[in-house]
């Protein structure tokens, strides 16, 4: 009688937490606008296929629990789907083909998801451009299960290509890049003077829960900030045991989420992103903006 009572007491706790996660969720309404836009990189300018004119497109960000609805217009010339990695929740419209000139609303009902997603394009070709993160923070009234960050940062690993896909080349993935990308920005070792780095700002002894996106189509791609090290807190809009690493090694399409402490000396650090299987690095930079006391 005893466990009877303590299990109906443990599922009765169950129930009501469901029910409060329910009742704080949200609903959220996003407009995606799939164009054509010109962007320059490695010093030569080409179209690309965008959500709403951006490289990585924008970002998805709600709470656990809360339902999104994301209404897609191609604009664009050739029929495009959107999938949303490590959604586990329902999906309307999962696997809808929208044409050019018209539009759909997924509607995305989030369950138990916590931590970082992403969507992207499904054929290689567009995916290439077209994806974005899609971040869910703890629900009202959840705390982190490990230290509260001071701030959170995504990032993006993409890839770039010199020359435009050409229609036959859309039936398969693209091969290897030209260069590889840190939320689109090529960064200072490819030669061109004209190419962006991305930049990150910590403050000393500032908490930041990073979110790294391999969104390279067929690399594992090798992840780090020198003088730095990570503690992994989740994979994949999950949380994980905690672990400790210097670098991070991501398979195509995974997430790995990370707690960051900015507690070296002050100045500015390089990030680096590499395809394990090649040569190229592209780099960004950490930067202090304030000193230790």
């Amino acid at each position: 009688m005893g466990s009877e009572k303590q299990g109906f007491i443990w599922l009765s706790g169950l129930l009501f937490l469901n029910i409060l996660v329910l009742s704080t969720a949200d609903v959220h309404y996003y407009e995606f606008f799939l164009q054509e836009s010109q962007f320059t990189k490695l010093c030569s300018t080409k179209s690309i296929l965008t959500v709403n004119g951006s490289f990585p497109g924008p970002e998805i960000r709600v709470r656990r629990g809360d339902t999104v609805f994301v209404n897609v217009h191609n604009q664009g010339n050739h029929a495009v789907s959107l999938k949303w990695e490590g959604v586990k929740g329902s999906i309307d419209g999962s696997n809808e083909l929208i044409q050019p000139g018209r539009n759909f609303t997924y509607k995305i009902e989030l369950k138990g998801e916590i931590g970082t997603l992403w969507w992207h394009a499904t054929s290689a070709w567009a995916a290439a451009t077209v994806h974005g993160a899609f971040v869910i923070s703890p629900a009202a009234n959840e705390d982190y299960p490990f230290p509260a960050p001071t701030s959170d940062q995504t990032i993006i690993l993409g890839q770039w290509f010199k020359e435009e896909l050409t229609e036959g080349d859309k039936t398969i993935a693209p091969g290897r890049a030209d260069a590889y990308t840190i939320n689109g920005h090529p960064g200072e070792t490819y030669g061109c003077s004209n190419d962006t780095t991305f930049e990150m700002q910590v403050d000393y002894e500032g908490l930041y829960l990073v979110r790294v996106i391999n969104a390279v189509v067929n690399e594992t791609m090798v992840f780090g900030v020198a003088s730095h090290s990570f503690t992994i807190v989740g994979q994949n809009g999950a949380y994980t045991k905690r672990s400790f690493t210097n670098s991070l090694t991501l398979a195509p399409a995974q997430v790995v989420d990370v707690l960051l402490c900015a507690n070296v000396n002050v100045g500015h650090y390089y990030i680096t992103a590499r395809p394990s299987s090649g040569t190229y690095i592209t780099n960004g930079i950490l930067r202090y903006l304030t000193t230790s006391s």
